[in-house]
This record gives C-alpha cells, sequence and structure tokens, in this order.
C-alpha cells in the first residue's frame, strides 16, 4: 500500500524538484539568465493552468491569456501607489485611487476575479464541443482584448501602465509554480478530473453514463481560470508594467505551443513544454543576437526563432502528436524481477 502511494504521488514530488532545481542552478546563472527563467517560471504557470481545463477536457482553449489579462488589471489597480493612478489614471473611480492592497491579496484577487469571469462565461460555453467551444473561447479573448483596450478610465486603454510594484524574482515565480503544479495534480486525481477525462475520450459513453460534462468542465475551467489569473497577476509585477498588447496573438500561441509540445494530455507535458521551450527560446535568442569570430559576426536573420518554433510544434504534430511526455506522467523506473535459476 505504502509503495501504491509512494507511486501515485511521485509526479507531483518529481516536477516539484524539477522546478526547483531548475531555480536553483538559475541561481548560479548571470542576471539575464535569471529573468529569463522567472519569466519562464511564469509561463510554467500560464501553462499548467491551460492544461488543468485543455488537458483534462480535450477542448481546446484560446481564452486563457483573457484571464491573464483580467487577473494582470485587476491586482495592477489594487497594489498601484496612489501617486502613480493619479498619473496615468486621472479618471479613475475614487475607491479605486485610494486602494493599495498588499500584494499577496492583490494576487489572490486578481486570480479570484479571473475565476469568477469564467464561473459566467463558462456557463453557457461549457455546452459546447469541439471546434465550436474553441472558436467560442477565440470570441472570449477578442472581447475582452477590446474592452480592456478601450477602457480608458480604468484601464488606460491602449496606454501603459507603470509605476507596477516589482515584486516577482526568480522563488516568487517558482514558489507559484509548485503551487500551480500542485493544484493541477490534485484536481486530475479528484474524482471530477477522472470523469471529466473519461468524457475527453468518449463524449458520449461518458454522459450517457451519468457523468454531468458540463458541471464537470466548468469547475476546471474556472480553476484553470484563476492560475490563468495568477500568472497574469506574476507577469505585470515582474515586468513593473501592464499593457493590453502583452495579453494576445502571440502569448496566447506561445502557451498552446509549449503544451503541444510538452503533450497536452499529461502534467508532465505541460510542465516539460515550458521547459523546454524556454531554454530553447533563449538558444535561439543568442543565435539571432549572434557571435563574433575575429571581424566576421555570425547571426541569424531576426523571426528565426519563431520560425524554429513553429517548424518544432509542426514536427511534433506529425511524428509524436502525444507530445514529448507522450501523454503519460514521470514515473519510477520499473525494476525488473529477478529470476532464479
Amino acid at each position: 500500500m505504502a509503495s501504491l502511494m509512494q507511486s501515485r504521488w511521485f509526479p507531483l514530488v518529481a516536477l516539484i524538484v524539477i522546478v526547483l532545481a531548475l531555480a536553483g542552478l538559475a541561481e548560479l546563472a548571470p542576471a539575464v539568465m535569471q529573468r529569463r527563467i522567472t519569466q519562464g517560471l511564469i509561463n510554467l504557470v500560464a501553462v499548467v493552468g491551460l492544461y488543468v481545463f485543455v488537458g483534462n477536457s480535450g477542448v481546446l482553449s484560446f481564452g486563457n491569456v483573457a484571464f491573464m489579462a483580467i487577473g494582470a488589471y485587476v491586482s495592477a489597480l489594487l497594489t498601484m501607489p496612489a501617486a502613480a493612478k493619479g498619473v496615468f489614471l486621472p479618471d479613475l473611480p475614487a475607491f479605486l485611487v485610494r486602494a493599495e492592497w498588499p500584494a499577496i491579496a492583490g494576487a489572490l484577487a486578481g486570480g479570484l476575479a479571473a475565476a469568477i469571469v469564467a464561473l459566467v462565461t463558462g456557463f453557457p460555453l461549457m455546452r459546447l464541443s469541439g471546434i465550436s467551444a474553441s472558436i467560442a473561447t477565440f470570441a472570449v479573448l477578442v472581447v475582452f482584448y477590446v474592452v480592456i483596450g478601450n477602457w480608458s478610465s480604468v484601464t488606460g486603454g491602449q496606454n501603459s501602465l507603470m509605476g507596477l510594484p516589482i515584486y516577482v524574482g526568480l522563488w516568487t515565480a517558482a514558489g507559484w509554480a509548485v503551487i500551480a503544479i500542485a493544484v493541477a495534480f490534485l484536481h486530475q486525481e479528484s474524482r471530477s478530473g477522472l470523469l471529466l477525462r473519461a468524457s475527453r475520450e468518449d463524449e458520449v459513453a461518458a454522459a450517457a453514463s451519468g457523468v454531468r460534462l458540463v458541471a464537470h468542465r466548468l469547475f476546471a475551467f474556472v480553476v484553470s481560470a484563476f492560475l490563468s489569473g495568477i500568472s497574469g497577476v506574476l507577469l505585470v509585477h515582474f515586468l513593473g508594467t501592464a499593457r493590453v498588447e502583452t495579453f494576445y496573438l502571440d502569448l496566447t500561441f506561445l502557451i498552446i505551443a509549449m503544451l503541444v509540445i510538452g503533450g497536452m494530455h499529461s502534467l508532465t507535458g505541460a510542465v516539460l513544454g515550458a521547459i523546454v521551450i524556454t531554454l530553447l527560446a533563449e538558444l535561439l535568442r543568442q543565435a539571432e543576437v549572434g557571435v563574433t569570430i575575429g571581424a566576421t559576426r555570425l547571426a541569424a536573420p531576426l523571426g528565426f526563432g519563431d520560425a524554429i518554433l513553429a517548424l518544432l510544434m509542426l514536427i511534433i504534430i506529425l511524428f509524436r502528436p502525444n507530445g514529448i511526455a507522450g501523454g503519460r506522467e514521470i514515473a519510477l523506473p520499473k525494476t525488473q524481477p529477478q529470476t532464479r535459476t
């Protein structure tokens, strides 16, 4: 029984160890590399949040970056100093001008706001399946992008919000990554997660067996939105600014690419995808910057990194459709039984 429990919880422990080891190694790296790893860990939170819904339901969502934006702007409005609000948001309602919440309270409020929006929007959307559901989530992304980009009195519209408290560093991002992994693991091991995966494999059979498909999808959608909202909070308090263009198509496709390349049907795949793409993107960035050999400077053309990532995603889809992890969780190596002679 003990060995069974150890085997069941091994993926959670192993993934947490991998994240903490990555953060520990980053401590030894130059400051630029530390910032890259920190941003990679923030993206990891976003990818794990996306996995909670997409990986368990099988429905591809394009709307999670909208929840990142909601979490980011809610936290920004609650934690910005009043002086900065007076400069960048002169028409902000008085109760928001006076609000200066602590960092953790602002982060949780951002995640909770994203979860509430997901609950409201997800109630009708979770009745859809397949491409219809995916298009509907893309519509959610577009709607919130337009709203945030034009609500000038509250969000600043197309202008950047500056002066945000910068409190997200390497270990803050790593801590939230560990929390996100734990939440995603507990969800997938729960009864709701199991029933949701059953509907992913055969929606008709699951419904005929009494699985409340809409309820389980909605629950996963809300949990996914909360983690996405937290990742948006981490991003703006890492950069120190919030800008609506940050939360649109580029970030959407980056997070989806991380999940697809790692493997969308396992938490291990989500974590590995985020880590592998972060490290690969840094190598490609260095290739675009180039190196100098004697009097000659060798550098890849601009856009080389994006092209390589797109090509890698295509290769994964064609030759390994279940991603790097193969749709499986990391597991203890099996020992071969000894044979007696």
